[in-house]
């Protein structure tokens, strides 16, 4: 089986559509969603449709719960809290059910997918460097677990930050974010896994900024959000 996952995707339709088309010609057998499909950006229903057509496995993400919930956002950035009080108004019924009915965590093939930190799946913590990596590695029996939440894509062991994957030992990948980067590098990103070679990549893709930043300004969403997609911060 070969996984192509996605993350963070954050209402960027443009990003997420043209994630879709690399996916394709890629010829992966499943798409797999590790959540924040929603907030910040301004298609939530369209791109929540997508995820629903195109992915059989999909994870709660902070902001997903937040745009259910908008109690949740309360610990939110000022900017953040605009924009999921915002996506909280326009999401469907039937797409704010589906976001209610996602998990906080699947599993597959030895593999763990969870949107933020194994350990306490719940509570959102961020895994930014490889001391954070080491003290949750041990909190999944798997050999995989992918994760997003940062929007930083990178690979741990135990050993520290490294850049592949093997057999012989458990490793925590995030596969960066599809619609918000914050890497310095605004192409989209994403994780293709194939379970047989047991091989992992990075993909990195341009896409259509300036339409996915113009859609946040015109909807009055706050401008700083589509300016952070043009440096993907």
């Amino acid at each position: 089986m070969t996984y192509a996952i996605i993350s963070d995707i954050h209402a960027n339709l443009e990003a997420l559509q043209t994630a879709l088309e690399i996916i394709d010609e890629q010829h992966i057998d499943e798409i797999i969603c590790l959540g924040d499909i929603v907030g910040y950006g301004a298609s939530p229903n369209e791109c929540v449709e997508l995820v629903r057509s195109h992915c059989p496995i999909v994870v709660l993400g902070n902001h997903d719960a937040a745009a259910i919930e908008p109690a949740l956002a309360n610990g939110f950035n000022v900017i953040a809290r605009k924009a999921i009080q915002w996506t909280a108004a326009q999401l469907t019924d039937s797409n704010r059910a589906f976001l209610s009915s996602l998990p906080l965590t699947v599993r597959k093939e030895d593999i763990l997918f969870v949107h933020a930190s194994p350990d306490r799946p719940g509570e959102w913590s961020y895994i930014v460097d490889p001391a954070d990596a080491r003290e949750v590695i041990g909190y999944f029996d798997e050999r995989l677990c992918f994760i997003g939440h940062t929007h930083i894509p990178g690979i741990f062991s135990r050993l520290g930050r490294v850049k592949t994957v093997d057999r012989f030992d458990q490793y925590l990948v995030n596969v960066g974010s599809v619609g918000q980067p914050r890497d310095g590098n605004p192409m989209l990103a994403f994780g293709i896994f194939d379970a047989a070679a047991w091989e992992y990549c990075l993909i990195r893709s341009n896409y259509d900024i300036e339409t996915a930043s113009g859609k946040i300004y015109a909807a009055g969403l706050p401008e700083e959000l589509g300016i952070r997609l043009m440096c993907g911060m």
